[in-house]
């Protein structure tokens, strides 16, 4: 008897754990996510470079995944919000679209990401996954996910940035 893995789904998640005097200035990236809200473009910074580089480091070196950067946005979610579904893959241009959606709390406190998934019949399965300050979570962008904000008087802000697998042979 053989067996084939013919996929597989992977959440990848945890601290970000930068070398001491490299940490990750939290509220100067807080301040990048708050002019993306206003202008809908990130600005360039040393603080989310940080970020990305050690994001795309990390798969590299521990799970030989070799991804490169494709979209970066930044949100501030109201107390008690919960987001509508998002699915960040691009069903029209599945060849252009992205492989991984990376969320990470630079301003976060009691903050749920849901994931819903299917297990081949078993469908709608879901997974829940806390979300707060300086961790991460990074899924296959063709899960549907949500977030929920449980904090009553706070902001939750986030940084997401979507990722693309350059060598997958894609049609």
């Amino acid at each position: 008897m053989h067996k084939k893995v013919l996929t597989e789904q992977a959440i990848y998640y945890g601290d970000l754990e930068m070398p001491k005097n490299f940490e990750i200035d939290r509220p100067s990236l807080g301040l990048d996510v708050f002019k993306f809200g206003i202008t809908n473009k990130f600005p360039v910074s040393k603080e989310l470079d940080k970020v990305n580089k050690y994001i795309i480091e990390y798969l590299r070196a521990k799970y030989k995944i070799a991804i490169v950067n494709k979209k970066i946005e930044g949100f501030m979610y109201k107390p008690g919000e919960i987001t509508k579904p998002v699915m960040d893959i691009d069903f029209q241009s599945l060849k252009d679209s992205v492989d991984y959606t990376m969320l990470y709390g630079v301003g976060t406190e009691d903050c749920d990401i849901t994931i819903l998934y299917d297990n081949n019949r078993n469908k709608q399965q879901y997974h829940t996954i806390s979300l707060t300050h300086n961790k991460f979570v990074m899924f296959p962008s063709s899960n549907m996910y949500f977030i929920h904000n449980n904090q009553k008087e706070n902001l939750n802000i986030i940084l997401k940035i979507t990722y693309r697998e350059p060598d997958v042979i894609r049609s």
